[in-house]
C-alpha cells in the first residue's frame, strides 16, 4: 500500500508538470509569435468582420476591462483596429489588420485548445471526475476564491510579451546547481 507522503509527492509532481507545461507553452508562443496566450486567444477569436468589444469579451470569457487592456497592446503592434460603430457611437468595433490576420493564421494552437480536444475525447464520467478533483485541489490550496479566466497562460492576463520574458528565464540557462534546466519560472 502506498505511503500517503508518496501520494502527496506524486500529486505535487503532477501539479508542477502542469505549471511547467503552461510556462513552456507561454514562452514558446512569445518567442515564436511575440504574443502572450491571452493576446493570441483574442486575436484568434476575431472574425473577418469587425466585432463589438463586449461581444469579443464574451467569446473569450474575459471581462471587457481585461480585453480592452489586451487590445491596447495588440493595437500598438498594428495587429488590430478599433473604430466607433456608425449606427451606435457608444460601441467600439474591433477588427484584425492584415498583419493580425496573417499572425492569426500562422499562430500555433493554444494550450487550452489542445486540452479541450483531449478532454472531449474522454467519457463524461471521466470529465466530471477530473473537474471534481481539480475543484477539490483548488479548495485544498485555498484557491477557490481566486478569479481565473479559462486561459492556460502563465503570468497576468494583461502581461506584455516583454513582461512575460522577464518572468520566464531563457531555455537552456543553468540553474543554481550548474545543471541545464529546460524551463525555469518564478515558481521554481
Amino acid at each position: 500500500m502506498p505511503n500517503h507522503n508518496d501520494i502527496a509527492d506524486q500529486i505535487i509532481i503532477a501539479l508542477r508538470r502542469v505549471i511547467r507545461a503552461v510556462d513552456l507553452h507561454s514562452r514558446t508562443l512569445v518567442q515564436s509569435h511575440g504574443l502572450t496566450g491571452p493576446q493570441a486567444l483574442i486575436l484568434k477569436a476575431l472574425p473577418i468582420n469587425p466585432l463589438p468589444v463586449g461581444e469579443l469579451a464574451g467569446r473569450v470569457s474575459l471581462s471587457v476591462a481585461t480585453v480592452t487592456d489586451i487590445l491596447n497592446r495588440l493595437e500598438q503592434r498594428g495587429l488590430i483596429t478599433r473604430e466607433r460603430d456608425e449606427q451606435d457611437r457608444r460601441r467600439v468595433l474591433v477588427g484584425a489588420t492584415p498583419d493580425g490576420l496573417a499572425l492569426q493564421q500562422s499562430s500555433p494552437p493554444l494550450l487550452q485548445e489542445r486540452f479541450v480536444q483531449s478532454l472531449n475525447a474522454l467519457q463524461d464520467w471521466e470529465q466530471t471526475m477530473l473537474l471534481a478533483s481539480l475543484q477539490r485541489l483548488g479548495v485544498m490550496m485555498g484557491a477557490e476564491n481566486i478569479d481565473a479566466a479559462p486561459v492556460l497562460s502563465s503570468g497576468s492576463l494583461r502581461a506584455t510579451a516583454e513582461a512575460l520574458e522577464e518572468v520566464l528565464e531563457p531555455l537552456g540557462q543553468q540553474d543554481e546547481t550548474g545543471t541545464e534546466s529546460q524551463m525555469r519560472s518564478e515558481w521554481d
